[in-house]
């Protein structure tokens, strides 16, 4: 790690707002799978582990600050709720904020394609930050310090504004009231690099309708599919 990367570092936890105790646990949350594929001596593993639990620790902060928010709201509106918060598109703004892309360690190939300014890329990073905060802190600090990071997130998305559409969550709702059942996913293809894979994704609803979405995660396929199924849902209701 050159001078520049540690001055970066440094900034970081005051920008989140949280001074790491075990600086490795940073260091891993900040490390790209595209990095120890080309430096298998790196001083710690890929960020991946830590984005499957930091997933679970965001999950269920949200969750719990969403019931204490809002203790008449249904379990849908609530889900509908956690779903316009905890999105690929939220998390990587929250990175953006703090210049995690900045402090992140990749391999040349996704140096080189923009991989700092990727969604899917900072909002997984995110999800491991929020890990390593966890790990370091207790679920205590780390649920304080998510609560801010979402607070505006949540008051927002309470409205259920546009912007925070969540077009498989209304797709779900609503073929489970007319057909009962819900949408079917099924990946299709992978192309390109490890460090610029495009995915695309279909959507199969009650054996009547089949639709496809891209995006540059597997998530924003799908989200991409379910936009289309709910358009044409509703522009068939329209008189």
């Amino acid at each position: 790690m050159d001078r520049e990367d540690r001055s970066r570092w440094q900034d970081l936890p005051t920008a989140l707002g949280y001074v790491f105790k075990d600086h490795r646990l940073l260091m891993n949350a900040c490390t790209h799978r595209s990095f120890t594929n080309e430096n298998p001596t790196a001083p710690c593993p890929d960020n991946e582990r830590l984005e499957f639990l930091g997933d679970a620790v965001l999950q269920l902060c949200i969750s719990e600050e969403l019931m204490n928010r809002f203790p008449t709201y249904t379990e849908g509106r609530l889900s509908k709720m956690r779903a316009a918060v905890v999105n690929e598109h939220c998390l990587a703004n929250l990175a953006k904020k703090f210049g995690l892309g900045e402090c992140l360690l990749l391999g040349k190939g996704e140096e080189s394609s923009g991989g700092r300014e990727k969604s899917s890329l900072l909002a997984d990073a995110f999800e491991a930050l929020m890990a390593a905060v966890f790990l370091d802190g207790g679920y205590e600090r780390a649920s304080e310090l998510i609560r801010g990071l979402f607070a505006q997130l949540i008051t927002e998305g309470s409205g259920a504004g546009p912007h925070f559409q969540d077009y498989k969550s209304a797709l779900q709702e609503y073929c489970q009231n007319r057909f009962h059942e819900t949408p079917r996913y099924l990946l299709q293809s992978e192309s390109g690099p490890d460090h610029d894979k495009t995915f695309a994704v279909e959507i199969r609803i009650a054996g009547m309708m089949e639709t496809t979405g891209a995006g540059k995660s597997r998530k924003e396929a799908e989200q991409q599919a379910a936009k289309k199924a709910w358009d044409f849902f509703n522009a068939a209701a329209e008189p």
